[in-house]
């Protein structure tokens, strides 16, 4: 078998992990240089900054003036579990499961706070749940994209405009890059390490009108930790949504998170990000229309994520392999790809089906997507000569 040469071109930036995310074209660090370091964050200028970021990105998002947005302990992961526990219980709950993280929250609501009337409406890796079966009378979670399957939500209609229930959205992979329907959605969740490049541990929190009622009318059977608590006296702790946080965040990535937010704004904002993000999807789609040996992982066009790109393998010899080998190949793919210094991070999610993941939201350049694609058909036939023989 002779094996094709290594392509000539490059990505200038090989970061094209599912998070952390790239950070956005032209940083430095430079650009973290008014950071308020060794300042209390409650001092004036932490609080301020603090409040910028959610300004910022209220305006960018088009958030509604009566919701409530606040940054909260623990990226996304701890967003959501503190709107989980905090809220849930007074209603049945439907659960939507498609990959990793919908899954995760499902476990959290059974095993942790061992609710009973819970549904779970599930699909495989590659497909979205029937949401016709969604009965909004109760509370819904889910995730507007599935980072670890590739799947998302094609829009917010199918969600009751006169639900009585909560709908409650992991959208960590969603915002800045898709439109989300922000009158159908009660609870709102992301992390700055996503679409907009930023640094980790630090989560968004976007609360309706509704939510708030339910936050003051319900109290959880449950104990609270400290950094989930919203609530004093009855009433929702206002200043958490004015800058002052429940804990002590990273000044240094705050300052981080405005640059990217400045950078937004000084490229047009949600439009123009969203619009990245749509190229590198057209870019990727063009690729794969053209080769029979990736495919997206998303069955249906409507539900294919443009930024968390989950691709599996179909070369013949792949398919040929058994599921451990599978496994083996493609981590071997990532390492080869890694070791080339053209795309770090990119083989599938642990629990995922054996291919590849490749981000590619607002902050990833096209011609690095382009760049890539040579390689990665570079990568599987080094790939093949180790393992087309075992199949």
């Amino acid at each position: 078998m002779i094996l094709p040469a290594k392509p000539a071109v490059r990505p200038v930036n090989p970061c094209f992990s599912s998070g952390p995310c790239a950070k956005r074209p032209g940083w430095s660090l430079e650009a973290l240089s008014d950071a308020s370091l060794g300042r209390s964050h409650r001092a004036t200028v932490g609080k301020a900054k603090l409040n910028e970021v959610i300004q910022r990105s209220r305006a960018i998002l088009g958030i509604p003036e009566d919701y409530l947005v606040g940054i909260v302990p623990a990226s996304d992961t701890g967003a959501i579990e503190m709107a989980m526990w905090s809220l849930l219980g007074p209603r049945g709950i439907d659960m939507l499961t498609w990959e990793s993280f919908g899954s995760a929250w499902v476990s959290d609501v059974t095993q942790q706070l061992k609710l009973d009337d819970v549904r779970e409406i599930a699909a495989d890796y590659g497909d979205l749940p029937d949401l016709d079966q969604v009965d909004f009378s109760r509370d819904v979670v889910f995730t507007w994209n599935g980072t670890t399957s590739g799947v998302c939500v094609p829009n917010g209609e199918w969600i009751a405009a006169n639900r009585s229930g909560l709908s409650i959205c992991d959208a960590t992979s969603a915002a800045f890059a898709l439109d989300l329907a922000w009158d159908k959605l009660d609870v709102t969740t992301w992390s700055w390490q996503k679409v907009m490049g930023g640094e980790a541990a630090h989560g968004m929190l976007v609360l309706s009108p509704r939510a708030v009622e339910r936050l003051e009318t319900y109290t959880p059977p449950w104990p609270l930790p400290k950094i989930f608590r919203l609530i004093k006296g009855g009433r929702v702790i206002g200043s958490i949504f004015e800058g002052a946080t429940i804990n002590t965040p990273s000044m240094l990535a705050v300052e981080d998170a405005l640059d990217g937010l400045r950078w937004a704004e000084e490229l047009g904002g949600l439009r123009t990000l969203q619009s990245r993000v749509r190229a590198n999807m057209a870019a990727m789609t063009a690729w794969l229309d053209g080769n029979s040996d990736f495919a997206f992982l998303a069955a249906k066009v409507e539900t294919r994520s443009p930024t968390s790109i989950c691709l599996k393998i179909n070369a013949p010899w792949f398919q040929a392999l058994t599921t451990d080998a599978q496994k083996a190949a493609a981590k071997a793919l990532a390492v080869l790809l890694e070791e080339a210094g053209v795309a770090y991070d990119i083989g599938s999610y642990r629990d995922a089906p054996p291919g590849l993941r490749i981000w590619g939201g607002a902050t990833v350049e096209t011609e690095d997507l382009v760049a890539l694609f040579p390689w990665l058909d570079w990568a599987l036939a080094n790939v093949a000569t180790d393992y087309s023989a075992a199949a």
